[in-house]
C-alpha cells in the first residue's frame, strides 16, 4: 500500500512529522511511505492518506496514537474499525465542490518527486511549446483562455507577454512575484511547497513566449520551506534537462535563479520588486516606462504571480477554450482563495469565477465557527475592503468585487463574524499598510499614519463627528495622489467600513461604545455576584489590582482602577466575569 502525510506548512505546524515518524517505524517495509504537500483542508491536518489499490483512506486530525493505529491497520490489510478516524462525508464534500486547475497536484504528489509530476503529464505542455508552437501562438493560446493576472490587478496575462515579446532587445527576463504578504493569504506558498514543477513549467512556458534567457523567482524568506523545495525542484529540472540549454533539444535555452526578499509588503508592487531584485531598496518606479519595456537591468521583463503560472502549463495541455468555458463573461477560470478567520472550515478553495461569496462561506466553508453569525468578509487583504452579509451573493469576479469596494486581491478571504468591531479591523489593516509604505511618496507616507491616528482616537473613546469628515477626505486624496496600488488602495478597508458599518464608527464616537467589545477603552468588567464562587483567581490574576475580595466571597470590580485587560474574564472558571 501507498501512505502519503500531508506535509504543507499547516500540516507539520499540526504535528504530520511526528505521524511520520510514528508510521516510519511502524509499517511493514512492503508499504511505500512519501509525503505530500497541502491538499486544502488545513482545518483537518494532520491527513494521512492511504491507497489501498483503487481504494483511498483519508484519515484526519492524525495524532501519533492514531498513526499508530492506521500503521497496525494498514499492516493487516483491514480498516474495518477506522471508521472513526476517517474523513467525514460533511468534509469531503470541500474538495468536491471545488474545480482544481493551480491545486490539481497540490496533496496529491510529492513536491520533492520530479518523477511524480511527470507521472501526470508533467512538462509536456512546455516541449509541446518549444517543438510545436511558436512564441506568437503559445501567446494567442493564452489570449484566448482569458487567463488573467492573479497577483490582484487582474491584467490580461497575454497582453504583458506579448509587449514583452514586442519589445526590443535580446536580453529579455520573466520573473515570478511569490512575495506574498497579505495577512490571511498562503495560496502562493502552498502551490510552491506543494507542487514546485508546476510553477517551473509555467514560466519556461512564459520565458519561450516572451523570448527570456532567465527566469527569476522573487519569493519571501519567511517561507523557509517553499524555498527549499523550490530550490530542490529546479535542481531536479535541470538534471532532466527542462531547464539549461537547448531545451528539448531546441534553440530555446532558459536558467533560474531565487531572490529571497525581506518580506516587505511593497515589494508585492512589480517595479519596487524590481528595485529589490537589483539590490536596492524596494521602491516602487514611476510608470511609463513599464516593465514590458524597461524592468529588470532596464532591460525588457515580464511579472506574474505564482498562480497565474500554476495556470499556464494546463491550458497549453488542454486548451485556452476550455479554461475560458469556466468563469464569466469578464472573468475567466478560476481562482484560489486562502479562507480564513472565523470559519468553520479554513483552507484552500479554488472555484470557477462566478461563484458567490455564499457559495463559498457557507458552502465549502461550512458557516461561521461557534454557531455565531456572520458579519463581513475582507477581501483582497489590506488593499480590500469589508463585504456585509446584504453582500453575500456577490458574485466572485473582478468586476462584480469592485463594484463593492472590495477587490479580488491575490485571494485572501478573511471571514468576521459578529464579535468583530468593524472599526477596529479597519485600523488593523492601516497599521500593517502604514508600517509597510516604502516612504516614498507624501500621500502614502504621511496620509495613511494621519488615518491610523483618527482611526485610534476613535477606538480609544476620544472620537469626534469631524473625524469621519476627514477620515473620507484623507481616503481620497491618498487614492488619487499615492504613486503606486499600496498607497492607492490603502484606503479600501476604512472607505468600506466607513460605507457598510457607519452606525459602528458612530457608536464609538457618541455612544463611547463598542458593540462588539474587542476595543479596549470602552471594555467596563463586572462580577456576577450570583456566579461568583470567591475562587480569587480573577484578583490574583489582575495586573491593576482592581478586584478586591475575601476568599469564598463574592468578589467586586473598580471600574475607576481596571484597565480593561480582560485577565479576569480569562481567569474565571464560573462564567462569572461579564463584558458589559
Amino acid at each position: 500500500m501507498k501512505i502519503a502525510v500531508g506535509q504543507g506548512s499547516c500540516g507539520i505546524a499540526a504535528g504530520a512529522l511526528k505521524a511520520f515518524e510514528v508510521l516510519e517505524r511502524k509499517l511493514n517495509k512492503d508499504n511505500e511511505l512519501t509525503f505530500t504537500g497541502c491538499i486544502g483542508m488545513c482545518y483537518l491536518e494532520p491527513i494521512v492518506d492511504v491507497y489501498n489499490g483503487n481504494e483511498l483512506h483519508r484519515f484526519v486530525r492524525v495524532t501519533s496514537e492514531i498513526a499508530e493505529k492506521i500503521a497496525k491497520a494498514v499492516n493487516r490489510g483491514d480498516f474495518s474499525d477506522m471508521g472513526e478516524y476517517e474523513i467525514s462525508d460533511d468534509d469531503k464534500a470541500f474538495l468536491s465542490s471545488q474545480t482544481r486547475i493551480a491545486l490539481r497536484h497540490c496533496g496529491v504528489i510529492n513536491p520533492e518527486k520530479i518523477e511524480d509530476y511527470i507521472g501526470d503529464r508533467g512538462y509536456d505542455a512546455i516541449k509541446k511549446c518549444v517543438t510545436e508552437m511558436t512564441p506568437e501562438q503559445v501567446i494567442e493560446e493564452i489570449k484566448i483562455s482569458g487567463l488573467a493576472g492573479r497577483g490582484g490587478a487582474g491584467f490580461p496575462t497575454w497582453f504583458k507577454w506579448n509587449a514583452a515579446r514586442n519589445s526590443e532587445g535580446s536580453e529579455k527576463y520573466l520573473i515570478c512575484n511569490a512575495d506574498e504578504g497579505d495577512p490571511g493569504a498562503f495560496m502562493d506558498r502552498a502551490v510552491i511547497e506543494s507542487d514546485p514543477h508546476t510553477l517551473i513549467e509555467g514560466m519556461l512556458i512564459g520565458a519561450y513566449a516572451i523570448g527570456a534567457k532567465e527566469a527569476i523567482v522573487y519569493v519571501r524568506a519567511e517561507y523557509p520551506l517553499a524555498v527549499k523545495r523550490l530550490k530542490k525542484a529546479i535542481e531536479q529540472a535541470k538534471e532532466l534537462g527542462f531547464i539549461g540549454d537547448n531545451i528539448f533539444g531546441t534553440d530555446f535555452s532558459c536558467d533560474f535563479k531565487i531572490k529571497a526578499g525581506a518580506g516587505a509588503f511593497v515589494c508585492g508592487e512589480e517595479t519596487a520588486l524590481i528595485e529589490s531584485l537589483e539590490g536596492s531598496r524596494g521602491m516602487p518606479r514611476l510608470k511609463p516606462p513599464f516593465p514590458a519595456q524597461s524592468g529588470f537591468l532596464r532591460k525588457p521583463s515580464n511579472i506574474n504571480n505564482v498562480e497565474t503560472f500554476a495556470n499556464v502549463a494546463w491550458i497549453i495541455q488542454n486548451g485556452g477554450e476550455k479554461f475560458a468555458e469556466m468563469g464569466t463573461e469578464t472573468s475567466k477560470g478560476t481562482k484560489v482563495f486562502a479562507l480564513t478567520g472565523k470559519i468553520n472550515k479554513g483552507g484552500l478553495v479554488e472555484i470557477p469565477m462566478g461563484k458567490t461569496l455564499r457559495d463559498v462561506i457557507f458552502g465549502i466553508g461550512g458557516g461561521i465557527r461557534d454557531g455565531k453569525k456572520f458579519k463581513a468578509v475582507q477581501m483582497g487583504g489590506p488593499s480590500g475592503g469589508c463585504i456585509p452579509e446584504s453582500l453575500l451573493d456577490t458574485v466572485i469576479d473582478y468586476k462584480a468585487l469592485a463594484a463593492t469596494g472590495a477587490i479580488m486581491g491575490s485571494g485572501g478571504m478573511v471571514v468576521m463574524d459578529e464579535s468583530t468591531c468593524m472599526v477596529g479591523m479597519a485600523k488593523f489593516f492601516l497599521d500593517f499598510t502604514a508600517k509597510e509604505s516604502c516612504g516614498k511618496c507624501t500621500h502614502c507616507r504621511i496620509g495613511t499614519k494621519r488615518m491610523l491616528e483618527i482611526l485610534t482616537r476613535i477606538t480609544d473613546g476620544e472620537g469626534t463627528a469631524e473625524d469621519l469628515t476627514l477620515l473620507e477626505e484623507l481616503c481620497n486624496s491618498i487614492k488619487d495622489g499615492a504613486l503606486c496600488g499600496l498607497g492607492q488602495t490603502a484606503p479600501n478597508p476604512v472607505l468600506t467600513t466607513l460605507k457598510y458599518f457607519r452606525n459602528e464608527y458612530l457608536e464609538h464616537i457618541e455612544n463611547k461604545r463598542c458593540a462588539a467589545h474587542e476595543c479596549v477603552k470602552f471594555r467596563k468588567y463586572k462580577i456576577d455576584p450570583d456566579a461568583c464562587r470567591g475562587c480569587t483567581a480573577c484578583a490574583r490574576k489582575c495586573p491593576a489590582g482592581a478586584i478586591t475580595g475575601a476568599p469564598k466571597s463574592v468578589h467586586k470590580i473598580d471600574p475607576n482602577i481596571c484597565v480593561g485587560c480582560g485577565s479576569c474574564l480569562s481567569a474565571c472558571r464560573f462564567g462569572a466575569v461579564e463584558v458589559e
